[in-house]
């Protein structure tokens, strides 16, 4: 957690850094050279940087004394407050026009489908059979029940997106700080708008990279190996696999199986905003956002679960 804290801080302030430059190069700045300059950079970046580790504390103390996910909390309070807008916009589309009555109706069978579809998925689980042998302690007798070993299909959650676009956005902020904002006709005005949102080429690289990261999370979170001589160590065994590494290559074929139709339904959950804006122009102005969904889902269903083991 400690280290959390200090990584935290380092990248609050590079990125509280690179938002400076931003705002400068926008020509929101009036004081940009001089002592009065620098001391205008030093309370921009000290303030990015101090709201950051507010933040994170606030998120620490959530999961201190409330019932965990503080910053997801955090992050879901921020996604819910700006329903509204989204309401207020559909009802200025329908007073503009009363023919536009049909396009928001699609957009809201269109978010309600998105919605089922993320819980289905983050619901969704593979569940290997385990069985447990019957061994006899003193008089009593131990063991001989049947179970199983939850395998979730969107196991690394909403991260792999995260990740992805985090790495996505990395050229567009660089140029930026030269003030390269892809409106010219350079070579380098072109390769910003290669990676703006609305470029097919950006929809491919972000569906791969979530898949890469996917793989990359799953494998750090779950080791099969370890899995199995717990199963070993505990006299459990998989129904029809031998213990050991017949029992270990089982579980790491199933996972990868797994996570690739986790990976792949992050993917289009990540792109089907960026392709729906593509094929509908009218939709852009409306953030059904894949990602927002993915974490507004994610958190309440988190929520419940840890509200419901509090009640038990």
């Amino acid at each position: 957690q400690q280290i959390n804290r200090y990584a935290g801080a380092v990248v609050a302030l590079i990125m509280s850094i690179g938002y400076y430059f931003v705002i400068r190069n926008m020509g929101a700045l009036k004081y940009v050279s001089g002592a009065v300059g620098v001391f205008a950079a030093v309370v921009i970046i000290a303030t990015f940087v101090a709201g950051a580790q507010l933040i994170t504390w606030a998120g620490e103390q959530i999961d201190d004394k409330g019932i965990g996910n503080g910053i997801s909390m955090i992050l879901f309070a921020g996604i819910v407050s700006g329903l509204p807008n989204a309401v207020t916009y559909f009802v200025s589309l329908c007073k503009e026009n009363l023919a536009n009555i049909g396009f928001v109706l699609l957009a809201i069978v269109i978010f309600i489908a998105m919605v089922w579809f993320v819980i289905m998925m983050t619901n969704a689980e593979r569940r290997i059979p385990v069985q447990y042998a019957k061994r006899v302690v003193g008089r009593k007798m131990y063991g001989g029940q049947s179970t199983h070993i939850p395998i979730k299909v969107a196991m690394s959650g909403v991260m792999p997106i995260i990740f992805a676009m985090s790495l996505m956005s990395l050229p567009q902020t660089i140029l930026f700080f030269f003030g390269i904002n892809g409106t010219g006709d350079t070579f380098w005005d072109g390769f910003v708008r290669l990676f703006s949102q609305s470029s097919p080429l950006y929809a491919v690289i972000y569906f791969l990279l979530i898949i890469a990261f996917n793989y990359f999370y799953v494998s750090i979170q779950y080791n099969p190996v370890e899995i199995a001589n717990n199963l070993k160590k505990n006299n459990g065994a998989i129904p029809g696999y031998r213990p050991g590494k017949p029992t270990s290559d089982f579980i790491y074929n199933s996972l990868n199986k797994i996570t690739l139709i986790g990976a792949i339904f992050l993917g289009i959950v990540a792109i089907f905003p960026i392709i729906l804006a593509l094929c509908v122009p009218s939709l852009q102005g409306i953030s059904i956002g894949g990602t927002t969904i993915l974490i507004v889902v994610g958190v309440a269903l988190e929520t419940v679960r840890s509200l419901e083991s509090q009640i038990m």
